[in-house]
């Protein structure tokens, strides 16, 4: 029997897609790369803690930021299942799932750290038991927490990453360029995942590898689909039987 190709997305939800994925990255870019950046300093509680007391109210801008991301995310997720499911509902289900558990779930949760590396700076209780330089480490040590809780979100976005760029191959939703792209920023999130917990002591050259290969892929894809939307050959094809 034949049936129209009705299950396909829309050109303007695969925008719309577009568009929050470019709010998500812009979020977490500020919450990760600006804020943390500036305010955590490696190896150094004491001026961290300075930093974290000095700029609160960034700081905590950071927090909301990353929690916007994780939200819009979540919808983000959603919106690709519907996008790939008529391609490989399985491989759809797998990839949507892996993002939602690694920042929805694994970073909203993380986020408990970083808002606990500033709770403990502001708690007047703890200068009871702590001396200032002990509470200071204790702030340190809730925003490594915090670093570790990324990881491991990123080592699930990896293997999203993955059948993501499966699922570009199947579809040609997506130039096939997109696929490869994707499967590079798989692997350093991958890389950075199990290299910094296993091989500690390169953690800024595999932060630079995800950085790169976020830039190309994440941020190309999302160009790309806020500004052109979608293939010529995806758009014939829903006038297609299937």
């Amino acid at each position: 029997m034949i049936k129209t190709v009705k299950k396909l997305s829309s050109i303007q939800q695969i925008r719309f897609t577009g568009f929050l994925y470019l709010l998500v990255i812009i979020c977490a870019g500020f919450a990760q790369g600006y804020v943390r950046g500036i305010l955590v300093v490696p190896e150094n509680p004491v001026e961290t803690a300075n930093n974290i007391l000095k700029n609160k109210g960034l700081f905590q801008l950071g927090l909301t930021a990353d929690l916007i991301a994780f939200l819009l995310d979540a919808v983000i997720a959603v919106f690709l299942y519907k996008i790939f499911k008529p391609f490989s509902n399985t491989l759809a289900i797998l990839s949507s799932s892996f993002r939602l558990i690694a920042h929805p779930a694994i970073g909203s949760l993380n986020l408990l750290n970083h808002y606990m590396a500033l709770k403990v700076l502001k708690t007047d209780n703890l200068f009871n038991s702590f001396n200032t330089e002990q509470i200071q480490q204790i702030s340190f040590s809730f925003l490594e927490a915090h670093q570790y809780g990324y990881l491991i979100a990123g080592s699930f976005f990896g293997l999203h990453c993955v059948l993501f760029a499966i699922l570009i191959y199947k579809s040609n939703v997506f130039p096939k360029v997109f696929g490869g792209l994707f499967l590079g920023a798989a692997a350093s999130y991958l890389i950075e995942s199990f290299g910094n917990f296993n091989v500690p002591g390169y953690e800024g050259y595999t932060a630079l590898f995800v950085g790169i290969a976020a830039a190309l892929g994440e941020l190309g894809l999302t160009l790309y689909m806020v500004v052109i939307g979608t293939t010529k050959s995806y758009k014939n094809l829903k006038n297609l039987p299937l």
